[in-house]
């Protein structure tokens, strides 16, 4: 069974954007985010764009990538055997006949996205923020786009076969 699902982790990358476009909008989170982070329209018209992206997106597809590691448990069976599933015995193969599909939902996925927003992303946030002097609502902010971010791309990585 391969993990590796190069349309998901596309798909789930793209929808970083998507709700990054929606969450930081001036009619949602857009205006208050900009007045938290003390950010002005000047310096965003002031910034590479298609730089901010590019480099948006990579990083998205590494989250994508995290994000099937952490929601997809069959993976860590993977791991035992050293990641060449010919090389394995055949406990492997039964274990994966019996077990290959279980938890493999998009309500499981977003599951672990939505742990992983809370314990991973709200706390390296939440910890810059406190030492770069920002507000709570700006950890509120940034951390609940991590949360349905990583939700989301968790239910795409996971649930998708």
């Amino acid at each position: 069974m391969d993990f590796l699902n190069f349309p998901a982790i596309l798909v789930a990358a793209v929808s970083a954007l998507v709700v990054g476009f929606i969450w930081y909008n001036p009619k949602v989170f857009g205006n208050t985010w900009m007045k938290e982070a003390g950010m002005t329209d000047e310096a965003i018209k002031g910034g590479n764009m298609s730089k901010i992206f590019i480099l948006a997106f990579i990083f998205a597809v590494l989250l994508a990538m995290t994000m099937m590691q952490m929601s997809i448990h069959q993976t860590g069976a993977l791991s035992l055997i050293g990641g060449d599933a010919s090389k394995a015995l055949p406990s492997y193969t039964a274990f994966m006949a019996d077990y290959g599909d279980a938890f493999r939902t998009y309500k499981h996925g977003a599951l672990h996205g939505v742990l992983a927003g809370f314990f991973v992303a709200l706390p390296i946030i939440g910890t810059n923020a406190l030492f770069e002097r920002k507000s709570g609502k700006y950890i509120v902010i940034n951390a609940g786009y991590w949360v349905v971010t990583l939700g989301i791309m968790g239910a795409i990585v996971c649930g998708w076969k």
